[in-house]
């Protein structure tokens, strides 16, 4: 990928990412809102608890917020905070299609719009996972968590975590429109076909 000029980067960055994402998010909620509605009442209908999981997460800087997501899994008392993969027992139907296609993180979108999380950036991790990083670890928590980032169109549960840090620290070198663009198109190619078809080693490329 051709780099682009540092003015224009830092431009996006300060100013050009926010609107992206407001704007995004706005026409998202206008697009999306029956498509939320036949998603929350699927998720009442199959099994009993709330329409949306929240759980703090690490913004920018390490602050924590409050993170949402369409809830996927039984409101049983359950093993906390395990990866989850296909075919988790602790998966409800209707969770494992929305988690399959991705839809289940489309509830973050008021996080976006609240400021804390944008479309594009590394994903936000659970609070306790801060005293595991390394240096690209440390490094991911420069920018605002995202919907979608590098590390998820690149394999993102199929890579080990030092690996999705390797991207997130990455991302955070080479923010710019052209890039956060590229992560959308790729995010949606994904959620049709699947991340495992997307599994790239970060040491084997560059993009």
């Amino acid at each position: 990928m051709k780099p682009i000029p540092e003015s224009p980067r830092r431009f996006y960055r300060r100013y050009g990412k926010r609107l992206l994402d407001l704007l995004l998010s706005i026409l998202a909620l206008i697009v999306l809102a029956p498509f939320f509605l036949i998603m929350a009442l699927a998720i009442r209908l199959e099994s009993p608890g709330p329409i949306l999981y929240v759980q703090d997460r690490l913004g920018m800087h390490g602050k924590i917020f409050r993170a949402f997501k369409f809830r996927t899994m039984t409101h049983a008392p359950r093993t906390p905070d395990h990866e989850i993969h296909p075919g988790d027992p602790e998966l409800t139907r209707v969770g494992a299609f929305l988690r399959r296609y991705k839809l289940d993180e489309l509830a973050q979108i008021f996080n976006v719009l609240a400021g804390q999380m944008s479309w594009v950036g590394p994903r936000p991790a659970l609070p306790r996972q801060r005293t595991e990083y390394d240096a690209n670890g440390r490094k991911r928590l420069l920018a605002k968590p995202g919907m979608s980032g590098l590390a998820q169109v690149h394999g993102n549960i199929y890579l080990s975590w030092p690996e999705r840090w390797v991207y997130d620290a990455r991302y955070v070198d080479e923010c710019s429109l052209r890039l956060d663009l590229w992560i959308i198109w790729r995010t949606i190619a994904v959620m049709i076909v699947g991340e495992e078809k997307f599994l790239r080693d970060p040491k084997d490329q560059k993009e």
